[in-house]
């Protein structure tokens, strides 16, 4: 048997708003719409099954055997429809109830955690998870659809035009030393003095990683590495402890803020991370997606980086 196209979904909804209410005039109010519409979807519905679904009294429509099946049926056709629809457009990524945002470890000290919050003022029925990562990593998960949204130092020969990016900030690059160092004090370090001293890095991957690769080519020699890391915030534990310097950005100085001091470098040295979220073009529309947006650009709007604040000491 074939289902005639007059056997729709929206029919059904009208159907069982007028079950549910037992009346034209509720059904209709319920869904914003006239009585005749509703008398009308009720007898084109009829006349799709071709069999009735409703003795006339009057003015009256009484519900024979035949409607009580169709309702308890259409209610779990509708549901399963909208429980397809609801997956299908989660599993392309758009309003699912998980948001699976990557970031920097850097970027957990301030950024992270003030945006997940305006997100979750936005959007309080959203669950968000949060995966950290590599510059790297953190890309390839974003375009291989693993990750929504990434919060990564922005750099043109990663993104490639099926992204889309929004920066967020600046952020100057400084030299880490413990807060007992002969640097500690100083107003501004020539990294040519440290030539022989040892650095600790942080693995091939992370974006501090290729800026302190840069800043050392820019004072012209290979620094001494020591030991490289996996995350920012076991550099600053070795740091802290005397094991050797390191090159980090400004938003890590509340981290250690005691222990460490992050001195600007010479002009001459000098560089900036651009922060920014990057995201797939395909998924622009998402609503997940433009309330991360609009957070971001709140956030853009009102940050001073710290950088800045470093320097005004």
């Amino acid at each position: 048997m074939q289902i005639d196209e007059e056997l729709t979904l929206k029919k059904l909804e009208v159907f069982l708003a007028f079950m549910r209410s037992g009346s034209l005039s509720k059904a209709a109010a319920e869904l914003n719409t006239s009585n005749v519409s509703v008398h009308r979807a009720i007898h084109s519905l009829e006349s799709a099954l071709r069999c009735p679904l409703f003795k006339r009294e009057g003015r009256n429509l009484i519900p024979l055997e035949s409607a009580f099946v169709l309702e308890e049926r259409a209610q779990l056709l509708v549901k399963d429809v909208v429980e397809t629809v609801r997956q299908t457009r989660e599993a392309a990524g758009f309003s699912a109830e998980r948001f699976k945002l990557g970031a920097l470890y850097s970027l957990t000290v301030k950024t992270v955690p003030q945006l997940i919050m305006g997100l979750k003022l936005r959007r309080s029925e959203l669950n968000i998870d949060l995966i950290l990562g590599s510059n790297v990593d953190l890309l390839y998960k974003l375009k291989n659809m693993e990750l929504d949204a990434i919060l990564i130092s922005l750099d043109d020969s990663l993104i490639n035009p099926d992204c889309e990016q929004l920066l967020l900030f600046a952020d100057d690059i400084f030299l880490a030393v413990p807060a007992d160092s002969p640097f500690a004090e100083q107003a501004e370090v020539d990294l040519a003095d440290l030539r022989d001293a040892t650095f600790i890095t942080l693995t091939q991957g992370f974006a501090t990683h290729r800026d302190s690769a840069r800043v050392f080519g820019q004072a012209g020699f290979e620094p001494n590495v020591g030991m490289q890391v996996n995350d920012i915030f076991t550099l600053l534990s070795m740091v802290s402890s005397g094991v050797g310097y390191a090159l980090l950005p400004g938003r890590v100085a509340a981290v250690y803020e005691n222990r460490i001091r992050l001195i600007p470098l010479q002009a001459r040295y000098r560089l900036q991370q651009q922060i920014g979220v990057v995201f797939l073009k395909a998924k622009e529309r998402d609503p997940n997606l433009l309330a991360l947006v609009a957070e971001c650009r709140m956030y853009s709007a009102r940050y001073r980086p710290q950088s800045e604040r470093l320097t005004d000491r």
